[in-house]
């Protein structure tokens, strides 16, 4: 099992930046993809980026493509998530999740960070 610890999280004006770090335990070898997942209240939990655990193959939702960011520092084995041109529909708790499969669907990933919370003012 992977331990996730998500930071970054704040509140900020529209049209803000935030950068969110996923901090693992362990590299996930085992485990092929990193996803960020977010959630709003009353809400069901929604995709927004994965990547590869080793690199690449980047996929984003419509709702934040060209304006969120997705990368990996393996050796620190941290995935940080670039959030640009924020917008109040962007509020929610964000998290970080690991699974096997390159999968847009939350019900595929095997460990979960806490989340962390983000708002953003209108």
């Amino acid at each position: 099992q992977v331990h996730l610890v998500e930071s970054g999280g704040g509140s900020v004006q529209a049209g803000g930046s935030l950068r969110l770090s996923c901090a693992a335990s362990q590299r996930p070898y085992s485990r092929t993809v990193i996803g960020w997942f977010r959630q709003a209240p009353g809400s069901e939990r929604e995709f927004v980026a994965l990547i590869r655990a080793r690199g690449g193959s980047e996929l984003y939702s419509n709702s934040v493509k060209g304006r969120f960011t997705i990368s990996r520092d393996n050796p620190k084995n941290i995935v940080y998530l670039q959030m640009n041109n924020l917008k109040a529909e962007d509020t929610a708790v964000y998290y970080c999740a690991v699974g096997s499969q390159y999968e847009t669907d939350h019900r595929a990933y095997e460990d979960w960070g806490q989340g962390t919370q983000v708002t953003v003012a209108a």
